[in-house]
């Protein structure tokens, strides 16, 4: 039988405060690493410009192709059915490929293989500039497959490198995360029209911030002198345990609705009769919004006696401002949109929240990231799947609300069991030496 311990919350805001949101890839095999000595000031702040600009490439690969999707479909001949699995591809590679990366980082060093991402990306996003279905498909499973790798080594080299400004770099990151899907949203139809005539090209050429920051990134990749230890650590009980499941629940039930807000936001605003430039600007506007709650919950979380609370009304103020962006008069549409983000962003940091509070150590924080992620995204690709199945099935977004509600109320349950101020039942074993 599992047990669940109790933690006392001085500790748990103590741990939550110093290391949030920055569960370490190379856990498993590094002891805690000393204060790193990156030479100068200058090279310090190179780094930190460097991760941050990182996290900026990681978001528009899925705001880009919402915000001009209808155009994709009806210049290729792509069903529903096609885009919903176009829009459900990269969700569903955060999932199968995020347990991959701690293995890499362990073997070829967390830059090394957050350098082979960098060039994945580059490549999967450059080539949706030649606009062939086979190839958006290909290309999509590229990038997407990229970003999984990338999602996990980041918050880690984070975490190793500035550890004693995690907070400063945890929200300068985050920032940069929704700035990018921003970016995306806001910038792509512009993209079209002014600079490369046609859609595959608006898509393609967000492959060149990639590059221009692979060329950054490649000095100081292959210039690490960092050795990697194959000394590890194994957790035990994790997978049995129930508080483990939910907050690995919340978090795909949460990303979910997340992915659908990503995919499908932008058409479901021009259905409602906004044009395509304003659908963007709205949606741009919208995930900007997340940045306010992004930052704002966790320090509010950690400082409750529990979660359950807050999780629960974050999932409310979320689902019914997508009710509102779905059924409310469009005069109205501008305050949904920025209830959402405001809703959607404090999950997203909830959820991220949640892996550190419920982990008794690194070790098993590490591997209930790698659960949550792993397990999470790929149920989360079913909600923008799914959101496309229902509009080809009735042809209208309106009954996507019983998904929505739907998974609001999964989350809501998971959500409020997750938030209990209790430990995973999990524990670590040292193995090797």
């Amino acid at each position: 039988m599992n047990q669940t311990f109790r933690r006392p919350q001085t500790e748990a805001q103590s741990e939550a405060i110093d290391g949030l949101d920055l569960i370490d890839a190379e856990a498993d095999s590094l002891p805690a690493p000393p204060a790193p000595q990156l030479g100068s000031k200058t090279a310090r702040i190179v780094l930190g410009a460097s991760l941050v600009l990182i996290a900026f490439n990681l978001r528009p690969l899925f705001s880009s192709l919402s915000v001009l999707l209808p155009e994709v479909m009806q210049a290729t001949g792509l069903s529903t059915t096609g885009a919903s699995l176009l829009t459900t591809l990269p969700v569903l590679c955060l999932g199968l490929f995020a347990p991959f990366a701690p293995r890499l980082a362990q073997r070829y060093g967390a830059e090394r293989t957050l350098l082979g991402a960098l060039a994945l990306l580059a490549l999967g996003t450059g080539l949706r500039w030649f606009g062939s279905v086979p190839l958006l498909f290909v290309a999509t499973f590229l990038a997407g497959s990229a970003i999984a790798i990338a999602n996990v080594l980041l918050p880690g080299l984070v975490k190793r490198d500035f550890a004693n400004s995690a907070a400063v770099m945890t929200g300068l990151y985050t920032m940069a995360l929704c700035a990018g899907s921003a970016a995306a949203a806001g910038l792509t139809l512009p993209i079209e029209h002014f600079v490369t005539g046609s859609w595959s090209g608006a898509l393609g050429i967000w492959a060149v911030p990639t590059l221009l920051m692979l060329a950054i990134w490649i000095p100081q990749a292959l210039g690490s002198r960092r050795q990697v230890s194959h000394r590890g650590f194994r957790v035990v009980g994790l997978w049995r345990d129930r508080l483990a499941w939910q907050v690995t629940l919340f978090m795909g039930l949460q990303s979910a609705i997340a992915y659908c807000i990503f995919g499908w936001l932008a058409p479901i605003l021009r259905e409602r009769g906004f044009d395509a430039a304003t659908a963007g600007a709205i949606a741009s506007l919208s995930v900007m919004t997340q940045v306010i709650t992004c930052l704002a919950v966790p320090s509010i979380a950690v400082r409750l006696k529990d979660q359950r609370i807050i999780n629960v009304v974050l999932i409310a103020i979320a689902v019914a401002a997508l009710l509102g962006i779905l059924f409310a008069p469009t005069s109205t549409i501008l305050f949904w949109a920025v209830l959402q983000g405001i809703g959607q962003g404090g999950l997203i940091a909830a959820a991220m929240t949640l892996i550190v509070l419920r982990s008794p150590d690194s070790h098993v924080a590490a591997h209930l990231s790698g659960m949550a992620q792993g397990v999470g995204y790929v149920l989360a690709a079913f909600g923008p799947l799914l959101v496309g199945l229902i509009r080809g099935w009735t042809g209208s977004f309106a009954e996507t609300a019983f998904l929505f509600v739907a998974l609001g109320v999964g989350a809501a349950i998971m959500g409020f069991g997750a938030g209990r101020a209790l430990h995973v039942g999990a524990r670590t074993v040292r193995i090797g030496g």
